[in-house]
């Protein structure tokens, strides 16, 4: 018998995502978000929710573009520290020795040394409640060779992303693989 947790935000995993913004004079600021997703395939979107009194909402919604810099477990300290101050007060790149870099796509920087990013521009804002969505089609994805698989793509053991808990705030590594996707199922399906 399953247990009622009442109402609480328990999908799992979370992904760790580093949302890159310029702010009105050009400083670049990151952010650690955790309530995201692919939300379209074509065009190619991805949905982020923000709550207002943060920093990045601000920058997003002047300048209508973000990145997203996926972090390795390598670092995790340096991800969970950008999600835990406010670019108001702290220059984050200065901090962490890490280095932004200027999209040359979107107006918007990204983590030079995090192995994926996905340049966006807004193309929706949806308020919902304590966060507001913004819809990002992405306009690039670049990925360090290091991480992609002999078919060019990322390979997720290689990449290593975080994943994060949400009511335990905990982060996590990826696990091993299973088999392929849209065929491990095959044997069910009847003939």
């Amino acid at each position: 018998m399953k247990k009622s947790l009442g109402m609480k935000t328990l999908l799992y995993p979370a992904p760790v995502w580093v949302v890159g913004t310029y702010d009105k004079e050009g400083k670049p600021n990151v952010m650690t978000i955790a309530w995201g997703g692919i939300c379209c395939s074509q065009p190619p979107c991805v949905a982020v929710s923000l709550r207002k009194a943060t920093y990045s909402y601000g920058n997003i919604t002047d300048r209508k573009a973000f990145t997203l810099s996926i972090p390795s477990e390598a670092h995790a300290r340096e991800a969970d520290y950008f999600g835990s101050v406010s670019g108001r007060n702290e220059d984050k790149f200065a901090a962490t020795g890490l280095t932004p870099v200027r999209s040359e796509i979107v107006d918007a920087p990204y983590v030079k040394e995090f192995p994926l990013v996905l340049e966006c521009k807004v193309i929706h804002v949806i308020e919902i409640g304590l966060h507001t969505q913004f819809i990002g089609e992405i306009l690039d994805a670049k990925a360090d060779e290091s991480v992609l698989s002999e078919k060019g793509v990322p390979d997720i053991e290689k990449l290593r992303p975080l994943i994060f808990s949400p009511e335990a705030r905990r982060y996590h590594k990826t696990g091993g693989y299973l088999g392929e996707a849209f065929s491990i199922g095959k044997s069910i399906i009847k003939q």
